[in-house]
């Protein structure tokens, strides 16, 4: 008996090892293509829907189709309606495993599973194809744990054993109750095991051994279609306020779907039951009668999977709006200081599932991270101006100073964690296995966010000279600095837009030799006014020590500019210069 129980728990684990090496390697192949798909096939709803289908089914997991279409929404590539009717998609999409698992239930595939992992093992020891290799590797795994299933609950003859059919006869299958108790059991042990296709394929292997009716193992599927989104609102807790209101959307039309299927539960899969016996023997030429119980009762529950989210879908597509508004209004946008805000925004631990996906979160939080160090030169050059507003020192002049300079050690100390963060990030994702283009990703954006953390000491210097010279009192640079400061940082900030652009759009469209040409200026008009301070001295306009200070602010304006090139070059993928 122990042995039969744990080889039905091994192959369980089997089944979902496969479905989750599938799944990896098919994102390793398409990821970019998939993801590219997903930003562009979602004009409208209707789209959006067939996206969200034809990818899910494609990967082999909504988990991973709701993690790109959050991170669109972030990136501000989808509205939250569309990001609803793509998710909505994805519950259509991942009832094709169910299919795979009747197909797997109810005929001898061992051979293909044999199949699968001699030319897996072939491919994936030739590099080239390694992918293709690993997705078909995965592939026999699901189908050797789906035979083997089979054969156990063949071997365990539940249908026969008297202590299991009298637990399911002690219930009253014309009781809502004992349907209300079944899918509370199905949402529980699909949250439990963290997977779906697991509790479908011990759905399956009770139903179609006749140990438990129909009814009860459909009540299960339902039980699996609310268990799911729990998971995913649980792993969304730590996420950001898009990201949470996209989970809730996805418990919401479950729940839905869960509650008016409960009103006409016993007719509808009545309907279900006829439409299987009728396609077999109208369209299939076989009479299902004749046909064993395990066949029927797994095609008739993937059936009734497929049903009930397509018909959801059909109601809840036109009430997209709503479904916007209402998970709006119950999740409300959290108000956070910027200074104040050390959380990172795209990255959050236990919601990204495949290293592929995570990686374009990283991306868009180095792109944030751009923008901030942007914007702390932009305070930067607003410190330069107050210093010079009043040659009295006015109060009021002196407290805004200060508390700009405070600002800008806050953004200096979260560019510090925020480049120990987002490292730390890619440096837990290295360690999966990666696509080879995918390893090169990681190694530019590590580069990248060293050189961002470095801009960020460099306008944090350029602040503390401005700041030295203020608190001592000194006197103003004359106009003809402030006139050459301001240029060169004008020169300075159009760099960093440059980058940032890059940072937010696709390097095949941008024109690096913009950024070349710009840095070209800043080394040339810094040239020029090392020169021009050395005349200027000796010509006793203002005294060394001014200067001093003054060639300082220069020097750090086209260091800025060298460590922005460097991003560039990252994210270009072009070589480091000397």
């Amino acid at each position: 008996m122990m042995l039969t129980l744990f080889t039905m728990l091994g192959s369980l684990a089997l089944l979902m090892f496969g479905m989750k090496s599938m799944s990896e390697a098919l994102q390793k192949m398409a990821g970019p293509q998939l993801r590219h798909a997903l930003g562009a096939m979602t004009s409208n709803r209707f789209t959006g829907l067939l996206t969200g289908s034809v990818v899910t089914a494609s990967v082999q997991s909504s988990t991973a189709t709701t993690v790109m279409t959050v991170s669109f929404v972030n990136a501000g590539l989808l509205t939250l309606a569309q990001a609803i009717s793509v998710i909505m998609g994805a519950n259509i999409g991942t009832t094709f495993t169910a299919w795979i698992m009747a197909l797997g239930s109810s005929f001898d595939i061992s051979i293909v599973s044999y199949v699968g992992f001699f030319l897996g093992i072939i491919l994936i020891y030739m590099k080239k194809h390694r992918y293709v290799g690993d997705f078909l590797f995965g592939l026999g795994l699901l189908l050797l744990g789906l035979t083997t299933l089979r054969l156990t609950g063949q071997k365990m003859d539940l249908g026969n054993n008297p202590s299991v059919l009298a637990f399911f006869n002690s219930f009253d299958m014309e009781s809502y109750w004992t349907i209300l108790v079944f899918l509370l059991l199905g949402g529980v042990l699909t949250f439990c095991v963290q997977s779906s296709a697991a509790v479908m394929a011990i759905t399956m292997l009770l139903c179609g051994s006749g140990a438990m009716p129909i009814y009860m193992g459909i009540a299960l599927v339902l039980g699996e279609n609310i268990g799911t989104t729990i998971t995913s609102n649980l792993a969304a807790l730590s996420a950001n306020t898009q990201a949470r209101r996209a989970a809730l959307a996805h418990m919401f039309f479950n729940i839905f779907g869960v509650l008016w299927i409960l009103i006409v539960f016993y007719w509808f899969v009545d309907a279900v039951v006829w439409a299987v016996d009728y396609i077999g023997a109208n369209l299939l030429h076989q009479d299902m009668a004749s046909m064993s119980t395990d066949k029927k009762l797994t095609f008739t529950l993937a059936a009734f999977h497929t049903g009930f989210n397509v018909i959801n879908a059909s109601i809840l597509i036109w009430f997209i709006p709503q479904i916007e508004k209402f998970v709006c209004w119950v999740i409300k946008a959290k108000k956070v200081d910027e200074e104040e805000d050390f959380r990172l925004h795209f990255i959050t631990a236990g919601f990204m599932k495949t290293p592929e996906l995570s990686v374009l979160e990283a991306q868009k939080e180095i792109r944030s991270f751009g923008e901030r160090m942007q914007r702390m030169f932009g305070m930067v050059q607003e410190l330069l101006n107050l210093s010079s507003s009043q040659t009295n020192k006015e109060k009021s002049v002196e407290a805004d100073f200060v508390k700009l300079y405070s600002r800008i050690e806050k953004y200096e100390s979260i560019s510090d964690n925020m480049e120990l963060e987002i490292a730390k990030y890619l440096e837990s994702v290295s360690d999966a296995h990666l696509s080879d283009d995918t390893k090169g990703k990681i190694r530019a954006m590590l580069r990248e966010v060293s050189e961002l953390e470095s801009i960020g000491d460099a306008c944090y210097n350029m602040a503390r000279t401005i700041n030295r010279k203020y608190s001592a009192k000194a006197d103003h640079f004359i106009e003809k600095q402030y006139s050459h400061l301001h240029q060169m940082m004008g020169l300075t900030d159009q760099a960093l837009t440059q980058m940032n652009r890059l940072m937010g759009g696709r390097k095949e469209s941008f024109d690096v030799n913009r950024t070349f040409n710009i840095e070209n200026e800043i080394n040339n008009y810094r040239n020029q006014l090392k020169a021009q301070n050395i005349v200027d001295v000796n010509n006793h306009e203002y005294t060394y020590a001014e200067g001093t200070i003054y060639i300082d602010l220069v020097n750090e304006c086209e260091k800025l500019g060298d460590y922005v090139v460097n991003v560039v070059e990252a994210r270009m993928g072009t070589r480091q210069r000397d």
